[in-house]
């Protein structure tokens, strides 16, 4: 990693009230692959825990939000927070690698991403669930989650279930499919803007 890079923290800490949720996220993407979260949704919890392990990114994230009506404003704004947090710590994105993908086996499931922090919001999202909800978190928001995730982190993501039958493991793997993407989109390798622009 270029030694001026090296030096400026790459980490932020982002918080988000409104009448339906109460979150604050602080990412650091040099990290050691540390989460504490506290969603309220246990199985989200369990995503965004692997997600920081196989990222290495470290994320403490608390929310408190309106579980008594259902779960998509929690997880809708954990997603927006997550991604306002990981954009502000790019700061310019001067010398990361910009692109990033990966596929990942869980046994049966077989999950693939791709993504570009090139500073426009895109999801294409491929993935059908035989559940419709895991410990309280509904299957269909994992869509929304990646969705909604796009527009703050301002990137094409591209995510898709290839084979599988557990609906566990397709999430699961999806998850760690973004997660591997990220570290290698996120990683230092030169001292330049990645593109032609001269921004992104």
């Amino acid at each position: 990693m270029p030694e001026e890079i090296k030096r400026a923290a790459r980490t932020a800490t982002v918080s988000r009230t409104t009448r339906e949720t109460d979150i604050t996220a602080t990412v650091t993407l040099d990290g050691t692959g540390t989460g504490s979260i506290s969603s309220g949704v246990v199985f989200l919890d369990h995503m965004l825990t692997n997600f920081c392990k196989h990222s290495g990114f470290d994320l403490v994230l608390e929310c408190r939000g309106d579980l008594d009506v259902d779960d998509h404003h929690s997880v809708e704004d954990i997603a927006l927070v997550l991604g306002s947090a990981i954009t502000e710590a790019l700061g310019d994105k001067r010398g990361i690698g910009r692109y990033g993908w990966a596929i990942i086996p869980m046994d049966e499931a077989l999950a693939r991403c791709a993504l570009d922090l090139g500073g426009r919001s895109w999801c294409v999202f491929h993935a059908e669930f035989n559940r419709p909800v895991i410990q309280g978190f509904s299957t269909e928001m994992v869509e929304h989650f990646f969705i909604s995730l796009s527009g703050t982190l301002r990137a094409n993501i591209h995510l898709s279930i290839l084979d599988g039958e557990n609906t566990h493991h397709k999430i699961e793997a999806l998850f760690k499919a973004f997660a591997y993407a990220m570290k290698a989109a996120v990683a230092v390798t030169g001292t330049e803007i990645p593109s032609t622009k001269g921004q992104i």
